[in-house]
């Protein structure tokens, strides 16, 4: 009977995040090891699965990286790093929307779909979903900046009660063009904020952001993160995360979360409890 009432205790603690998202769309940038160890994959598809029935609205925006590197390698086609950004030539450019698009998005679309819901995989390229402009041509080849978004193309899919999965991939502005790789952190910022979404969640492999002790900070504002890049707290893979959190925000986002992917059920812990299980970043 103890267990019982904890049971409904807990149920009672969500009721009110569900009523205040339902129907608000939640654009969840999944990647790291939630991506890779299948326990973790299938407890995301039932965190989605659970979201998707109280009324959130989720879209799923993903990467894909270190398959790639896998890919590039086994194709014996050389691969480099410029400033975090994947040098891309059109040799790369083909094997980028090859694994993105032909396989873990399919591999993430499939896996919803088999716990019960209605997931659709597109890339920018789709719909003219995603444009873009070479990010600096010379320096990082077809690595591309977003510069607009077709929000009707998911709107739609949100609307027939799919949940869209996006591979960060989009079109260039002249025909015949091979496409655009897309930085997967920053086309879920752009994405979210194009899509007015409520919120946008970052899953990653560390617990959010830390202070010098290692302490996670629960929440932080803009200004609050430009001291802790100053003073090098924020540093290395972090710092972009915090910048695709601050532009979500800037762009009408209400709020940004970085959380740890690697902790079960971290979307549901996040979202459903007081608590929550990382950093929120806010106005």
């Amino acid at each position: 009977m103890k267990k019982n009432i904890e049971q409904v205790q807990t149920l009672l603690e969500a009721l009110p995040y569900i009523k205040k998202y339902s129907n608000e769309i939640f654009v969840i940038k999944y990647g790291g090891s939630a991506q890779i160890n299948p326990i973790l994959k299938d407890k995301f598809a039932q965190d989605i699965i659970l979201m998707y029935l109280v009324g959130i609205r989720p879209v799923i925006v993903h990467g894909g990286g270190n398959k790639i590197s896998s890919m590039l390698e086994k194709l014996q086609i050389g691969t480099k790093f410029v400033d975090g950004f994947r040098v891309t030539d059109e040799a790369v450019m083909e094997v980028v929307e090859m694994v993105l698009a032909g396989n873990i998005n399919k591999e993430i679309t499939t896996l919803l779909n088999e716990h019960g819901t209605k997931a659709i995989g597109i890339t920018g390229k789709d719909a003219g979903f995603l444009k873009a402009k070479a990010k600096n041509k010379e320096k990082y080849g077809l690595v591309g900046d977003i510069i607009n978004i077709d929000s009707s193309v998911v709107k739609n899919l949100i609307a027939e009660k799919f949940i869209p999965v996006i591979a960060p991939i989009a079109s260039g502005e002249e025909i015949g063009h091979p496409g655009y790789n897309i930085n997967a952190d920053l086309a879920a910022s752009k994405i979210a904020e194009g899509l007015n979404a409520r919120k946008i969640i970052f899953m990653t492999d560390t617990q959010g952001v830390l202070d010098k002790n290692k302490n996670l900070i629960d929440t932080l504002k803009e200004d609050e993160i430009l001291k802790l890049k100053d003073d090098g707290t924020i540093a290395g893979g972090m710092i972009p995360k915090v910048d695709a959190c601050l532009e979500a925000i800037n762009g009408g986002v209400r709020k940004a979360h970085i959380i740890d992917g690697r902790v079960e059920h971290a979307l549901l812990l996040e979202t459903f409890t007081s608590d929550g299980v990382g950093t929120v970043i806010k106005k």
